[in-house]
């Protein structure tokens, strides 16, 4: 399933979300706004509406409390505004500097979040002559209505009119938070019966192919949760809530930080590996090379 070109909810809707969640308060999140309670809670319930179930918050008479779903929302959108916020405020001390090179990158929106964007401060510190403007999107590379000078998709693939290269290599593999391991340790793989597997629901075999690699395709776990996105799979295991099959390049830095521990790490399902795909005409544009040199460099520091 694609998702539509810019399928992203109404800004002032993330923002009044982001304050509520963080303060706890719609009032709270309203002075800070500068705007009106009810204009606060009109926000959110479009979001609510905008993004369609679970709900976000459990309301009481004076505090607002995040459902599980909203708080793995917080977790992507506070780091979110942060970098808008810092984006902003590099472009105002740019203000009369030499002009930079724009290119225009479109990836995958998991992708961005859990693996791009967190690199991207430390590639503006050493090219500061170029400027990333990023897009996110699952559309096929050839399906794009806007013109990219790099399209990051999974591969690899062959689409009429542009050139690939590799960029970062992936495999699946079980991951929990150490809390949770610590309160049911995972030594065996019939450990797992004691858990619940957390699953992504565009890939309903994901675990069972894993187990069935493992040798114990007939084990059953005490419950299952299913997301509709790996990034909420890999908060919702972070947060303690189960195992979840984590893709190696987007647990990188969890793994690197003991954010996540990978019980099982020598017992891993072959993924897709990110690509870059560059139009006809771009494959050889310096700035695009320098952009996949460094990318390509990050990925074998996370491989």
């Amino acid at each position: 399933m694609f998702v539509p070109r810019r399928s992203l909810p109404p800004l002032n809707a993330v923002r009044a979300f982001e304050a509520a969640a963080r303060l706890g308060s719609f009032k709270e999140a309203a002075s800070e706004l500068s705007v009106t309670h009810g204009a606060v809670s009109q926000q959110i319930r479009l979001l609510e509406e905008w993004l369609g179930a679970p709900a976000l918050f459990r309301r009481s008479v004076r505090r607002v409390v995040l459902t599980p779903a909203g708080a793995a929302l917080l977790a992507e959108f506070a780091p979110a505004l942060d970098r808008i916020s810092a984006a902003v405020q590099q472009h105002r001390e740019r203000r009369g500097d030499a002009a930079v090179a724009v290119l225009r990158v479109n990836a995958l929106a998991t992708f961005s979040l859990r693996w791009l964007l967190p690199r991207m401060s430390r590639f503006r510190a050493e090219h500061p002559d170029i400027e990333v403007r990023l897009s996110t999107s699952n559309d096929p590379v050839d399906a794009l209505p806007d013109k990219f000078d790099v399209v990051i998709r999974g591969g690899p693939d062959t689409f009429h009119g542009f050139s690939s290269r590799f960029l970062v290599s992936e495999r699946r593999l079980p991951v929990c938070s150490p809390s949770l391991s610590a309160q049911l340790p995972v030594n065996e793989i019939t450990d797992l019966s004691r858990h619940t597997l957390l699953h992504v629901t565009s890939m309903p075999r994901l675990w069972r192919d894993w187990l069935t690699e493992a040798g114990h395709s007939a084990l059953e776990p005490a419950a299952s949760l299913s997301f509709d996105h790996f990034y909420l799979t890999i908060q919702a295991a972070l947060d303690g809530l189960g195992v979840a099959m984590g893709p190696t390049a987007l647990i990188a830095d969890d793994l690197a930080a003991g954010r996540l521990v990978t019980p099982f790490p020598d017992i891993s399902l072959p993924a897709r590996s990110y690509f870059a795909y560059f139009p006809a005409g771009r494959s050889n544009d310096p700035h695009s090379a320098v952009f996949c040199d460094w990318l390509e460099q990050q990925g074998r520091k996370t491989g």
